[in-house]
């Protein structure tokens, strides 16, 4: 009789933490999960994190032959092989090797590869002591191209499957400065974030990247609406395109964040839930901008933003706005140089605070 056990699966953030920790114990680690879902970006933000170099090899576009070197014949007649120029020649190197779409990669490359991993050399060519080994690639379940991996390479690495995280996302989105717009519909629309199905034909979906996608073409404002809404039904779909230009439509009444931060708007006539997370998200960016100019209107800028929130959005959306500029963007604000912030401090600041601390566990 057989039984289901769920896969336990972890988030960016956790993924981030796991990899790390293996990483400091030199033990490679292997990251599944679905396409667009950021593998890739967390490898690449633990090299920025610990300054190293990150080398990205697509194992899939490689041969066999591509890891192990090119024949060569010595002067005394012997044959030898030249190491591609990928993989670190310094014997002090840190560097991360990053392979990418292992899964991807016909058997005979795999076996290469875990020659590499297992024995930390292939052919005559030694890895260095501290370069580290990463691999990533989709699942069997996700539609790609994928091969089994061989089970003397699985049982190398430490296995992490990877799930999406909205709140990981959001903490993503805001420090990247993705579309206010894009932002404000997936806070609302939580569920949106990620609609792969690998039994659907539709090659449009959204995730992560997709998303990214829409928040790029929205920076330029000079398209048709028409070319607009076929660009962003070719990254997400075609009802989430629909679903997400209904929201854009609401977003164009709202005020300017600017405006609202100058204290010439202080109401907002559209309450739809949707576009208030968009203008929550705008406000936010706004001030992140604004205190880089170090203003003597500082501190008034911040007094009209907590006025304005708390008069007009939810507590739902008072908490996000606040957990971005004090947790997200650590903004310098001097709460003795505010008239609103012991009101703010009184309704608001438990949930504010409790809501910092966990996402900080």
């Amino acid at each position: 009789m057989s039984t289901n056990i769920a896969i336990r699966t972890v988030t960016p953030k956790s993924a981030t933490k796991a990899i790390s920790k293996a990483i400091k114990h030199k033990t490679p680690v292997m990251l599944w999960g679905p396409p667009g879902i950021g593998k890739s970006d967390i490898v690449k933000q633990i090299g920025e994190a610990t300054n190293r170099k990150v080398i990205d090899i697509r194992l899939a576009l490689w041969d066999p032959t591509d890891i192990k070197g090119m024949p060569y014949m010595t002067s005394d007649n012997y044959m030898k092989w030249a190491p591609p120029c990928e993989l670190p020649q310094d014997k002090d190197s840190d560097a991360i090797i990053f392979l990418d779409e292992i899964v991807s990669a016909p058997p005979a490359t795999q076996a290469a590869a875990y020659q590499l991993t297992l024995n930390r050399r292939v052919g005559e060519y030694v890895l260095p002591d501290n370069v580290d080994i990463i691999a990533a690639g989709n699942r069997e379940s996700d539609r790609g191209v994928t091969y089994k991996m061989p089970a003397p390479l699985s049982n190398r690495f430490i296995h992490l499957e990877m799930t999406v995280s909205f709140d990981d996302w959001l903490s993503w989105a805001v420090e990247n400065n993705i579309h206010q717009e894009v932002v404000g519909y997936l806070s609302f629309a939580k569920q949106d974030l990620f609609d792969f199905d690998s039994k659907s034909a539709s090659k449009s979906f959204a995730t992560p990247r997709s998303w990214n996608f829409v928040s790029n073409l929205l920076k330029d404002d000079d398209e048709e609406i028409g070319v607009l809404t076929d660009l962003i039904s070719g990254s997400v779909g075609d009802g989430l395109a629909a679903k997400f230009i209904a929201h854009r439509k609401i977003c164009g009444k709202l005020p300017n964040p600017n405006d609202i931060l100058e204290g010439k708007v202080t109401d907002l006539k559209i309450k739809e839930v949707s576009a208030m997370y968009a203008l929550t998200t705008g406000l936010c960016y706004e001030l992140k901008e604004l205190s880089k100019k170090k203003s003597k209107k500082w501190h008034e800028y911040v007094d009209n933003y907590f006025n304005y929130i708390m008069k007009n959005f939810p507590t739902e959306l008072v908490v996000m706005g606040a957990k971005v500029c004090i947790s997200n963007y650590d903004l310098d604000i001097d709460p003795t140089k505010l008239k609103k912030f012991d009101e703010f401090y009184e309704r608001f600041g438990k949930y504010v605070f409790d809501s910092t601390d966990k996402a900080n566990e």
